[in-house]
C-alpha cells in the first residue's frame, strides 16, 4: 500500500512556455517547487512517449513505448549547456492556452537540429556512447525506425519495401548505413531527453515528490513496437492486423471505443517469458517512480475487435495469463509500484487479479453521483484505504465543465445532499468535490490542475472517441501561480497527507 499523500495531475506539455508547449525547463522545475511548497507528494502526468501528428498527437499513440519525446526537450536548458545561443532560439507567436502541434513541430526539429551540429566537446562523445550502450536494447531499433521513416517520406512501416518491412537482416545492415547520419540524430535526441528528465526526476525526489507516470496497456500499429516484434502480436502473413483494441459500448460511446492498437499474441509471450513486457516495465520504472497502468483490465481479459471493423460492438471478450504475466514481473522487477486504472465496468477476475497483488484501483468522483445508489463504488465512505482518489482524469470533463455542462439535476442534487452544503454555485462545488477527494480514507488524492483552478469544459486534455481537438491544453503565462498552494498545504496537513519528516 502506498503511504497516504496528496498530488496534482498535469501532463509536461501542459506547462507553460514560450516555446509553444510545455518542456522540461525552469517551468518543471518551478512546478516541482509548487508541489513541494503545498505539501504534495505526488505529480501525476500522461505518457512522456513520441507524439505524432498522424495519430491526433496523442500520447498514447506512440511511435515507441520506450522513447522520450524530442518536442518536450527544453531549448533553455540547451543553452545552458551551450548547445544553443539565445539567439538561435527565435521567438514565434504560439498561442499560449493550447498547444499548436504542427507548428511547434517545425519549430523544435529546427533548434535541436541547431543544437546538434553543436554537439562534441570534452567528454560529450563519451557520455553519448554510453548512454547508447545502455539503452542498445530499445534505443536502436527506434533509431533506424525513424530514419527508415524519413527515408521512405513519413509511410507507415507496413508500407515500406518488403526486406525491410520483415527485417531481413542483410537489409537492414545495408539500411543502418545509408542512414548512419540519421540514425545518430535520433539517438542523440533520445540522448538530450533523458539528460534533462533525469534531471528533473532527481529534483522532484528531492524535494519528496514522487512521478506517476502512464502506461497505455496498447502500442500503436506503426511503432517500432510491433515492427520490431510482430510474434509478439496477432498479425497474419502480411503483418496486417488480425484483431484491434477496444472497449464495449460505455460512458463514453453506445457504439463501444474502437482504438485499433494490434492485440497481443500472448501464447507467444508466455513462451517467451513474458521478456517484452519484462523491458517495457523496466524501461517504465527506471523513468517513474510509480506507473499507472492505463486500462488494467485488459492485462486479465481484453475486447477483440476484427481488424476492419467499423464499431467495437462486433468484439469479443478474450483471455490473458494474468497471474503468469505479474508473477514474472514481479521476480524480475521486485515491488512492481503500480496503480490500475479500473474504471468502467470491472468483473469478479479483475478484482481478485488486483487484490491477490494488491494493486491500488481507482475512485472517480466525477462518475459517483449518476444515480441514487448508496453504496456505489465511487462515492468516499464506500472506499478501502488502498485505492487513489480522482476528482476527474484527462478523460473526463474538469468539475466546473461537469456541473455546468454535463450533470443532470437529479445529479446535481445527489451530489448537494451527499455533499451537505448549501452554495450552490460553480466555485462551491469545486472546492467541495476536491475537499470530498483530499479527505476521504483513500491513500492518495490526486487533483487535476484545471479543478484547483476551477477552470471549466474549454480545459478539458481530452474527449474520449473524439479523435482531434485534444491534448492541447496549457498553462498560460502566470496561471501556475493562481495554484492555492496554502489551502493545498493546508488540506494535506489536516487530512494527514503530507509527507513525513
Amino acid at each position: 500500500m502506498f503511504p497516504r499523500g496528496s498530488g496534482i495531475l498535469l501532463h509536461i506539455s501542459s506547462l507553460p512556455s514560450p516555446y509553444g508547449i510545455g518542456d522540461l525547463g525552469s517551468e518543471a522545475y518551478a512546478f516541482a517547487d509548487l508541489l513541494h511548497e503545498a505539501s504534495q507528494t505526488y505529480w501525476q502526468m500522461l505518457p512522456l512517449n513520441p507524439t505524432q501528428i498522424r495519430s491526433f498527437n496523442s500520447p498514447y499513440f506512440s511511435s515507441s513505448s520506450a522513447a522520450g519525446n524530442e518536442l518536450l526537450i527544453s531549448p533553455d536548458k540547451l543553452a545552458e549547456s551551450g548547445l544553443l545561443k539565445r539567439g538561435n532560439i527565435p521567438s514565434r507567436g504560439f498561442p499560449e492556452k493550447e498547444v499548436d502541434f504542427p507548428a511547434v513541430t517545425k519549430y523544435k526539429r529546427h533548434f535541436l537540429e541547431t543544437a546538434y551540429r553543436r554537439f562534441g566537446g570534452s567528454g560529450a562523445k563519451e557520455r553519448f556512447s554510453e548512454f547508447c550502450e545502455t539503452e542498445k536494447k530499445w534505443l536502436d531499433d527506434f533509431a533506424l525506425f525513424m530514419a527508415l521513416r524519413k527515408r521512405f517520406k513519413g509511410g507507415s512501416w507496413n508500407q515500406w519495401p518488403e526486406p525491410i518491412r520483415f527485417r531481413r537482416p542483410a537489409e537492414l545492415k545495408k539500411m543502418e548505413r545509408k542512414c548512419r547520419k540519421e540514425i545518430e540524430r535520433q539517438k542523440w535526441y533520445q540522448y538530450v531527453f533523458s539528460g534533462q528528465w533525469t534531471a528533473l526526476k532527481r529534483y522532484c525526489n528531492e524535494r519528496s515528490i514522487r512521478i506517476i507516470g502512464d502506461l497505455p496497456i496498447y502500442v500503436c500499429y506503426d511503432s517500432v513496437d510491433v515492427w520490431a516484434n510482430p510474434a509478439m502480436f496477432k498479425l497474419d502473413g502480411n503483418l496486417d492486423p488480425l484483431g484491434v483494441s477496444g472497449v464495449p459500448p460505455d460512458y463514453f460511446s453506445e457504439t463501444g471505443q474502437l482504438w485499433n492498437n494490434p492485440v497481443y499474441n500472448w501464447d507467444n509471450l508466455r513462451a517467451d517469458g513474458f521478456s517484452w513486457w519484462i523491458d517495457r516495465m523496466k524501461t517504465m520504472l527506471d523513468r517513474f517512480d510509480i506507473v499507472r497502468i492505463d486500462h488494467f483490465r485488459g492485462l486479465v481479459r481484453y475486447w477483440e475487435v476484427p481488424a476492419g471493423a467499423k464499431t467495437a460492438i462486433s468484439g469479443l471478450w478474450q483471455p490473458v495469463p494474468a497471474y503468469e504475466l505479474f508473477d514474472s514481473l514481479k521476480a524480475r522487477l521486485p515491488g512492481l509500484p503500480v496503480i490500475a486504472e479500473d474504471l468502467g465496468t470491472i468483473t469478479d477476475d479483475v478484482r481478485e487479479a488486483m487484490d491477490h497483488y494488491g494493486f491500488p484501483g481507482m475512485k472517480v468522483l466525477l462518475f459517483a453521483f449518476g444515480n441514487d445508489d448508496p453504496d456505489h463504488p465511487y462515492l468516499p465512505h464506500t472506499y478501502n484505504k488502498n485505492c487513489f482518489v480522482y476528482t476527474g482524469t484527462h478523460d473526463n470533463n474538469t468539475i466546473r465543465g461537469w456541473y455546468e455542462k454535463e450533470a443532470g439535476d437529479d445529479e446535481r442534487e445527489r451530489f448537494f445532499r451527499y455533499a451537505g452544503i448549501e452554495g450552490r454555485t460553480a466555485e462551491s462545488v469545486v472546492k467541495e468535490m476536491i475537499r470530498l477527494a483530499q479527505e476521504s480514507v483513500a491513500a492518495c488524492a490526486i487533483i487535476p490542475a484545471q479543478d484547483l483552478l476551477m477552470l471549466g469544459a474549454e480545459s478539458r486534455m481530452n474527449r474520449p472517441a473524439v479523435e482531434e481537438g485534444n491534448w492541447k491544453w496549457r498553462l498560460a503565462p502566470g496561471q501556475m501561480r493562481q495554484l492555492p498552494v496554502a489551502e493545498l498545504s493546508d488540506m494535506a496537513k489536516r487530512y494527514g497527507r503530507a509527507p513525513k519528516g
